[in-house]
């Protein structure tokens, strides 16, 4: 409690209360099945990732889990460059000059860590957006050049406390698909509704289509003046309603530096996730003196959209394996074919196969254990392999290939370039 797993210890008794029987049910139905989704032991049993006390809060990413994380990032890369961001990449080690200005070294320095080098406090940054305009202030920009989006797959720290700890979903270290979008103010209201597109375009595709959007307002603890901050929200406000979107309100619940969007999934069970983040601020770019310059010729303030889709990759790819319970979509599957001899005569035909599939950029692994066919079949669906290949010396000479998708026991017989077309396919991300 408090943070402090040294303090000493408490028995906390929760109660809970339903309406009807059939609320009751409902929740323990989801209790069960909450726990048969558990992150944390799908992760040892896909072999996914690990931590461990050496690292408290920070992920050691298995072969597997790694592979799955590098499609994910793939397919962000993807739907920014079509969306028109430019990608950077800034140090993780910051002097404290830097996040003084700023104002996280006052909001924030608790969470910080923290190093001593030459008489200098460097900190490890907890979030991206000071790095962000210091790339931003390097030579002149024009109104011409707005709006700038900058996005980095961003690795931050955040001294959380132990005890707060859980899995992936909260960690000390982690990667955030972080962007600052550099606009006029006019630019503020098309850049929200570009962005609210775009994230429920991708939420879509990871398999979410309940979204909720709460708007959290001025907290009590902030930087500028009440006319920013009054600026601020109403020029959000009248965004996310030209954004179509229907929103609560979040009193109090905003950042330090300005109000912001609360994008909340529900996932398969019925759990509500808060993911992604729009915020509009006034305050940092002129706390960073950034500018450009207008078409009047004279230098200007731009507003700056912090965003972030998926929050971050760990804590979102921990809710994806709850929503899946393991069995990924084909396109982040960290593999995604088995191909399994059925005799050892098929050997080179089978490794023919695989190769054939990999050629085609598809995730493979090669089975040609002296196990009988129906325990590979076994062992492999136990492992969530969404297509398993057997291959035996009927198929050599035919050059054919039986295909069972993982949850059916049907087999369907393709010739081997059918088989690699249908896979190339179904394997290939969304577009």
């Amino acid at each position: 409690w408090r943070g402090d797993a040294k303090n000493k210890a408490l028995q906390r008794i929760y109660g809970l209360a339903f309406a009807s029987e059939k609320e009751l049910k409902a929740h323990l139905t989801m209790l069960e099945e909450a726990e048969k989704r558990d992150h944390r032991r799908l992760g040892r049993e896909l072999d996914l990732f690990h931590i461990q006390e050496e690292a408290v809060g920070q992920v050691f990413w298995h072969p597997n889990g790694w592979t799955l994380y590098r499609a994910l990032e793939q397919y962000i890369r993807a739907k920014l460059q079509a969306n028109h961001y430019v990608e950077v990449k800034t140090p993780i080690l910051v002097d404290r000059i830097l996040w003084e200005k700023s104002g996280h070294w006052e909001k924030f320095q608790e969470h910080m860590f923290t190093s001593v080098s030459e008489e200098k406090t460097l900190a490890i940054k907890p979030m991206n957006c000071p790095c962000h305009v210091q790339i931003f202030n390097q030579g002149i920009t024009s109104y011409r050049d707005l709006p700038l989006r900058m996005a980095e797959f961003g690795s931050c720290h955040r001294n959380e406390p132990s005890g707060a700890l859980h899995g992936l979903m909260r960690v000390r270290g982690f990667t955030q698909d972080d962007a600052h979008i550099f606009c006029t103010e006019d630019q503020i209201t098309s850049e929200t509704v570009a962005f609210c597109d775009l994230l429920k375009e991708v939420y879509r595709d990871l398999g979410f289509t309940e979204i909720k959007v709460k708007f959290s307002d001025r907290p009590e603890k902030r930087a500028g003046t009440d006319a920013t901050w009054d600026k601020a929200e109403n020029a959000l406000k009248e965004a996310v309603n030209a954004a179509g979107l229907e929103w609560t309100l979040n009193p109090g619940e905003g950042a330090f530096y300005g109000p912001k969007l609360e994008f909340v999934l529900r996932d398969a069970i019925g759990r509500d996730w808060q993911c992604g983040t729009l915020q509009v601020d006034f305050v940092l770019p002129e706390r960073l003196d950034a500018n450009y310059i207008g078409e009047d010729g004279a230098k200007h303030r731009p507003v700056m959209l912090h965003r972030a889709i998926l929050g971050s990759f760990e804590r979102f790819i921990g809710i994806l394996i709850e929503q899946y319970a393991g069995k990924f979509p084909l396109w982040m599957s960290p593999q995604q074919v088995v191909v399994c001899t059925i005799t050892n005569e098929s050997d080179d035909y089978a490794l023919r196969v695989a190769n054939a599939l990999k050629a085609k950029g598809i995730r493979v692994e090669f089975d040609n254990r002296a196990e009988k066919i129906n325990y590979k079949v076994r062992d492999h669906s136990v492992k969530k392999m969404p297509f398993i290949l057997a291959v035996g010396a009927r198929d050599a000479e035919a050059g054919t290939v039986a295909i069972r998708r993982l949850g059916s026991d049907a087999q369907e017989i393709l010739q081997l370039d059918e088989a690699v077309a249908m896979l190339v396919k179904e394997c290939a991300l969304p577009v």
